[in-house]
C-alpha cells in the first residue's frame, strides 16, 4: 500500500451546516503572541494562508480574546474587538479565502489563569466563577450574575462579528482551565448558585447560555465548534468525567445547546479514554451525541509521521496507519494537527503527495517565529 493510498481518508471531503471542506485536516488553535496591543497584522494573515495554500482544510486560529478587560493572558493575543483589531481580522479572512481555504476563529476568556503581574499597569483583576486558580487558591472575588451575563454576551458579540467578517464558523475554547473550564470544574467553581453545585451538568450552566447566545448570534446553519478537555495545565489527569455516563450528562447539555461539532482535546490521540475501551475522547464524544468530533493530540510529531512506513519505527507513539484506521471506521471525523503545522506551513500537502521525506520536524525554536 502507498503513503496516498494510506492517507487518502485524510482527503475525503467533509460537510456540516453550511461548511464544507475539501479533506478532514485542521490546524489546531495555537497561542502565538504575534499580535502587539491586540491586532493581528499582515505577518499573522501570512502565516495562516500558507497553511491554507498547503492543504489544510479548516484553519482555526489561535485564541483571540472576547470584550473583556480581563480576557487575555499576555500582551500579544489577539483581540477580537475592537475596529483595529477586527480589521486585521477581515484581512486574515481574505488572504485564507484567497488560496481556497477555511477559517473559523477561537473565540477564549482565560478567566483566572491570568495572570495579573504581567500588567503591572492595570489594577484589572483576573475573574472566574469563584474567583479561585487553577489550584484553587482565591485570586480574585467570584463573578456576579450581571458580570457572567455580561460575559455570555461578549460570547455572543465575537461570534455575530466572525460571521460578519466572512469567518466559516467559530470555535468556542471552553478547555484546558480556562474561564468556561473553570465554570465545568469543582475545583475552581464552588459557586451555590444556578452556575455552580456539586453536580457536573449543573456546572456546564455557564456554557450552554453562551452556546445558546452565540447560535442566537449567528443564526441556524452558522456552524459551532465547541473545544473542551478532561486534563488541566496544572493536572494532566484530571476528569471532568470519569466514565461513559458522566461524560453523556456532561455532554448532553452542550449538544442540545446548539454546538455542531466537538473538539475532544487530548495530548495524545491513541490513549483510550476510559477502561474497557481503545475509543479515544473524540471517539467516546461522537459515539455519544451523534455530533461530528475532532480528535487531536501530537498528530505528526516526532517520529510518529516520519518513519510512516518503518517497521517498528515510532516508539510508543501511534503512526499514521492507526489514525486512518479510527478515521476510516467512523471514531472521529476529523483530524487537527498542531506543532507539525506550525513547523511546517506544508506539512498537509507533503503528506497529500507522498513527500514524507519532506517533513521539517518540530523544534522549539520554531515557535519564535511565524513561519
Amino acid at each position: 500500500m502507498t503513503t496516498s493510498q494510506t492517507t487518502a481518508a485524510l482527503f475525503q471531503p467533509f460537510e456540516v451546516g453550511n461548511l464544507k471542506l475539501d479533506n478532514r485536516i485542521v490546524m489546531a488553535p495555537m497561542t502565538r503572541t504575534f499580535s502587539p496591543g491586540g491586532i493581528p497584522g499582515p505577518n499573522v494573515a501570512g502565516y495562516y494562508r500558507r497553511r491554507a495554500e498547503n492543504a489544510v482544510g479548516l484553519i482555526i486560529t489561535e485564541g483571540t480574546v472576547i470584550n473583556h478587560p480581563a480576557a487575555a493572558a499576555d500582551h500579544g493575543v489577539p483581540h477580537f474587538y475592537g475596529e483595529e483589531a477586527l480589521e486585521g481580522w477581515a484581512r486574515v479572512v481574505r488572504e485564507v479565502h484567497e488560496a481556497g481555504g477555511k477559517i473559523a476563529p477561537q473565540i477564549w476568556h482565560t478567566g483566572t489563569a491570568r495572570d495579573k503581574n504581567k500588567f503591572p499597569d492595570s489594577d484589572i483583576d483576573s475573574v472566574g466563577p469563584s474567583g479561585l486558580n487553577l489550584k484553587g487558591e482565591k485570586v480574585s472575588e467570584p463573578l456576579s450574575v450581571e458580570e457572567i451575563q455580561g460575559l455570555v454576551q461578549a460570547y455572543a458579540q465575537a461570534a455575530a462579528d466572525a460571521k460578519r467578517l466572512g469567518f466559516d464558523a467559530v470555535e468556542i475554547h471552553g478547555a484546558h482551565g480556562y474561564l468556561i473550564d473553570q465554570f465545568f470544574w469543582d475545583v475552581t467553581n464552588k459557586r451555590t448558585d444556578v452556575y455552580g453545585g456539586a453536580d457536573l451538568v449543573d456546572r456546564t450552566r455557564f456554557a450552554v447560555e453562551v452556546i445558546e447566545a452565540v447560535r442566537a448570534a449567528v443564526g441556524p446553519d452558522f456552524p459551532i465548534i465547541f473545544r473542551f478537555s478532561q486534563w488541566k495545565p496544572v493536572n494532566y489527569d484530571a476528569k471532568l468525567a470519569a466514565n461513559p455516563e458522566e461524560l453523556e450528562r456532561f455532554l448532553a447539555p452542550l449538544s442540545a445547546a446548539g454546538v455542531d461539532i466537538f473538539h475532544a482535546s487530548t495530548r495524545r490521540f491513541w490513549e483510550p479514554e476510559f477502561e474497557g475501551s481503545d475509543l479515544n475522547l473524540a471517539g467516546w464524544t461522537r459515539k455519544i451525541t451523534g455530533k461530528p468530533a475532532i480528535t487531536v493530540g501530537s498528530v505528526g510529531l516526532d517520529s510518529v509521521f516520519t518513519s510512516l512506513f518503518e517497521e517498528g519505527k515510532g516508539g510508543e507513539a501511534a503512526g499514521i496507519e492507526s489514525l486512518i484506521e479510527r478515521l476510516d471506521r467512523g471514531e472521529f471525523d476529523l483530524v487537527a494537527v498542531g506543532r507539525a503545522l506550525l513547523t511546517d506551513p506544508a506539512w498537509a500537502a507533503k503528506i497529500r503527495d507522498n513527500r514524507t521525506d519532506e517533513l521539517q520536524p518540530f523544534t522549539r525554536e520554531s515557535l519564535a517565529t511565524l513561519s
